[in-house]
């Protein structure tokens, strides 16, 4: 069951984090140019390697990962509603 609640913040996040690359914000615009290249692949790659660390840890006896994961969808979940919204 974590692993399946894994992947749907997985999934969340990289919708949100492929809404903010393209959202033009100009914050954006302060990244290093290797991470918003080729519409910010590098940093997808980078955010699929948390997702995938975090699973692989969770379905071998560290539930910490599933919970720190957790907390970083939420932070996530916050920073891309302030830079969407343009409240920051």
């Amino acid at each position: 069951m974590p692993i399946i609640v894994l992947f749907l913040l997985g999934t969340a996040n990289f919708a949100i984090h492929k809404a903010v690359l393209e959202s033009g914000h100009p914050l954006v615009g302060t990244l290093p140019a290797a991470l918003r290249a080729r519409g910010g692949r590098l940093s997808l790659l980078f955010e699929f390697l948390m997702l995938l660390i975090s699973m692989l840890l969770t379905a071998n006896g560290w539930p910490t990962a599933a919970w720190v994961y957790g907390f970083y969808s939420v932070l996530n979940a916050i920073t891309g509603w302030l830079l969407l919204t343009e409240r920051f």
